[in-house]
């Protein structure tokens, strides 16, 4: 086509030589038996290539000397990165993982003076730890002028000056938090369950703001189980003078002070308070008990009348507060999810009768449900399973007004244990457990209609999960007898189920598993009733979104479960 271009100039009033000229040889050509199609090249424009190729070679992909701006060939693709420019190697050196930046600033000096921009720092700092605050304005960190600077006074000329207590952001680097503070103390985050004897405890490590701080959660008081999480801080990382991290206690009432933190080993770590007079209160520990009750319980000792709760308290002040300078660590996970699942696992809150509210981890296990407390007490420590939930055998309640008899509810439960019981003999003996017959289901005898409605309405329930309706709901009322520290639970439930709960003496002594049932209200609260103590727990879901919580894999969570549970036994 540029050959034919040439050959007829521009503009229409212009006859095209070249097809004129095909047209007159064309017969010719067809008599001497050749093709009457002529190639679309001619000597000259294979001369203009030729000369294009010899000045790309000659000048390195420029134009060659003296050819026209028209004959300019295409620019030559980079041959290696130091040929970017600048702003484009920022951008992919921003999406690389921060732990290899370090190793390609050894590459050569071109990417050591690239890697000193700090918007690559701050889009790892982002990306990798969540921390979206601009560091040259503190306000957004949510830090008033006055959290800035605190007034320190010598006690002995009574005068003051202020001091200042955070760091100076305004000429810090982006790269310096990354490195000295994020990347440094990566292995704390995520959740941890403290030490402190049977009393453990719940720990969540977080990147907040331009600080690493360690908040331990607390259930709500004894006994509003439905109540949020509180929580407060432990301690507290962050650059106080650039590429230095700082530690800080915020135990006590008297401020952040001077800490430490010590990696012992993988999913390990201690910290330590140098600081320990910022514990102490003036009023002696009569009055560090006081405020430590209002805290914990919600109220004063002499609000609670029960004498025997009165001296479960007072041993847990006592013990706890051996372990305020100085406390090791143990990492948990959140327990994987499964489609097959009950309900979503998680860590719930429940009522324990005089030892509170404690924290207890629901995981799912094929046929089998755990309740792990992650906090304990003298009885049962944290670590230990307080219930097991057998779902492969689910307990039909009777109609209500005999559910209201303890009685009725007691000789359901013992007869479902004998059945299980019976079961795993034979398994051990080497033999199949044999399928339950009709008969064999513990229950009351259905009155008229009854026996043709169940499974009907199993069926319904059955056929409403796969839609993805929301389950049936059957009334429930506690037993007469039954004690409960929450009188305010669901009146309907889902389904019951065969369970056993975990009693001991104090200090964990002759530890045994006795008959229960457990009852799934809805998707967020449970309940478990103690056949032998005649009492009932309510546990409700703990809506916090943890991060850095999630197991590696199955056998990584089962191992933490064995873990946490040989420390205490």
């Amino acid at each position: 086509m540029a050959v034919c271009a040439r050959l007829c100039g521009v503009g229409s009033a212009r006859g095209c030589r070249r097809r004129g000229a095909q047209r007159k040889g064309g017969a010719a050509a067809v008599a001497a038996g050749g093709d009457s199609s002529e190639p679309d090249t001619d000597p000259e424009e294979e001369e203009e290539e030729e000369k294009e190729k010899k000045g790309i070679a000659e000048e390195g992909g420029g134009r060659a000397a003296g050819a026209p701006a028209s004959a300019q060939g295409p620019p030559r693709a980079p041959l290696s990165l130091l040929e970017l420019p600048p702003e484009l190697l920022v951008q992919i050196f921003g999406s690389l993982p921060g732990p290899d930046l370090p190793s390609l600033a050894l590459v050569c000096s071109a990417f050591r003076r690239i890697l000193r921009t700090d918007t690559i720092w701050r889009r790892r700092c982002r990306e990798e730890y969540g921390v979206c605050e601009n560091l040259r304005k503190l306000e957004i960190t949510g830090v008033s002028c006055r959290d800035v600077y605190a007034k320190r006074i010598n006690p002995r000329v009574k005068s003051g000056r202020f001091m200042k207590i955070l760091p100076d952001y305004e000429h810090m680097e982006y790269r310096d938090v990354y490195t000295c503070l994020l990347h440094r103390y990566r292995h704390i985050l995520g959740l941890w369950q403290p030490d402190i004897g049977p009393y453990g405890g719940l720990l969540n490590v977080v990147v907040d703001g331009f600080f690493i701080i360690g908040w331990m959660y607390l259930p709500p008081h004894d006994p509003h189980v439905d109540d949020p999480m509180r929580f407060k801080p432990l301690f507290r990382i962050h650059l106080m003078e650039r590429k230095i991290a700082t530690v800080e206690c915020m135990y006590g009432h008297k401020g952040p002070h001077n800490g430490h933190i010590q990696i012992v080993k993988k999913d390990e770590f201690s910290t330590k308070c140098n600081q320990t007079d910022h514990h102490r209160m003036s009023g002696g520990r009569q009055e560090e008990f006081r405020t430590w009750l209002r805290e914990e319980w919600g109220r004063t000792l002499e609000d609670i009348f029960h004498e025997h709760m009165q001296e479960l308290i007072l041993m847990k002040f006592i013990y706890t507060s051996q372990y305020d300078n100085c406390l090791t660590y143990r990492r948990i996970y959140l327990p994987p999810r499964s489609p097959d699942d009950l309900i979503e696992p998680g860590l719930f809150k429940g009522t324990y009768g005089s030892h509170g509210l404690e924290i207890v981890m629901l995981s799912f296990h094929g046929k089998k449900a755990k309740g792990t407390k992650i906090t304990g007490d003298p009885n049962i420590p944290a670590g230990q399973q307080t219930v097991e939930i057998d779902l492969a055998h689910p307990i039909q309640l009777p109609a209500l007004e005999n559910l209201s008899n303890f009685g009725e509810l007691s000789r359901l439960v013992l007869a479902m244990q004998d059945q299980v019981q019976r079961e795993q003999q034979r398994l051990e003996e080497g033999s199949l457990p044999e399928e339950p017959e009709e008969e064999a289901q513990p229950g009351p005898s259905p009155q008229e209609g009854e026996g043709a409605e169940a499974p009907a309405a199993e069926e319904g329930a059955v056929a409403a999960a796969a839609e993805g309706a929301p389950p049936a709901s059957y009334p429930f009322v506690l037993p007469g007898g039954i004690a409960s520290r929450n009188e305010d639970y669901p009146r309907t439930c889902r389904a019951c189920f065969y369970g056993t709960g975990l009693i001991a003496g104090h200090g964990f002594t002759s530890p045994e598993r006795t008959p229960g049932v457990f009852v799934l209200f809805d998707d967020d609260r449970f309940g478990f009733i103690w056949l032998e103590l005649q009492s009932f727990s309510l546990y409700s879901r703990i809506k916090v979104s943890f991060q850095n919580a999630e197991a590696p894999s199955r056998e990584a969570f089962d191992e933490m479960l064995k873990s946490i549970q040989l420390l205490t036994s």
